[in-house]
């Protein structure tokens, strides 16, 4: 899952980025301030957005009122250390999509990230499953038939970009962009062999990879023999 983050404290956006990274296995990036971070919407694609008000400049409010007014659907998460109801209900008026209170802890933000995505997805995509496949986000891990399906760090990875997008095309740079950035090995041919052995992985679990000439991959319900 690949999240902006908008934040202009430099030492809460770094610990942030890590701990995503380290107990979500989310790609977080970093832009501290809004002109920067219009400018990345502009070119780039992100699951969620995690918002702070004060930035300087631009402030959240007219971001998130500009980003709506194009009617950019990102799920966007607001950090505030203001948490009045007034505050609230403005906010959400212009579109925002959740709160989180400062201070916080790292496990309710990733929830309430997951919550977010999963409900921007609509009602085609109402779990994190597919077939017999399903991903515990709790455990980080992918089920098959109710047992863990064994994957590599990397396999596991690249399927669950997958899965947050089943049933639409994928490329192999959307899903580059989504793994781990660290991992330097990692490139547009890696994900061709990964995307090889998940599908031997994934045989009998009543899901399965598609390839969309020219517009790359897609998870999507087995077809039946």
């Amino acid at each position: 899952m690949r999240i902006l983050l908008v934040e202009d404290e430099s030492e809460l956006a770094r610990w942030l980025t890590r701990s995503l990274a380290r107990h979500g296995g989310f790609v977080a990036d970093w832009a501290d301030d809004a002109e920067l971070a219009e400018r990345r919407m502009a070119v780039e694609e992100f699951d969620a957005i995690v918002l702070d008000l004060g930035l300087p400049g631009m402030d959240g409010h007219t971001f998130l009122a500009r980003l709506r007014a194009r009617d950019d659907r990102t799920p966007v998460l607001v950090l505030t250390a203001r948490d009045s109801l007034v505050e609230r209900i403005d906010t959400l008026h212009k579109g925002a999509d959740d709160f989180l209170r400062k201070p916080f802890i790292i496990e309710e933000l990733e929830a309430r990230l997951v919550a977010l995505v999963r409900r921007s997805r609509g009602r085609d995509h109402p779990r994190l499953s597919l077939g017999d496949l399903v991903l515990d986000t709790a455990a980080q891990r992918f089920l098959a038939g109710g047992q863990p399906l064994a994957l590599s760090p990397r396999e596991f990875a690249v399927l669950k970009v997958l899965i947050q997008k089943s049933g639409e095309p994928v490329s192999k740079q959307q899903i580059l962009d989504r793994i781990s950035p660290d991992d330097r090995e990692i490139n547009l041919e890696a994900i061709e062999v990964l995307v090889h052995r998940l599908r031997k992985k994934l045989v009998n679990t009543g899901a399965c990879i598609e390839t969309l000439r020219g517009m790359g991959y897609c998870l999507e319900p087995a077809r039946e023999v």
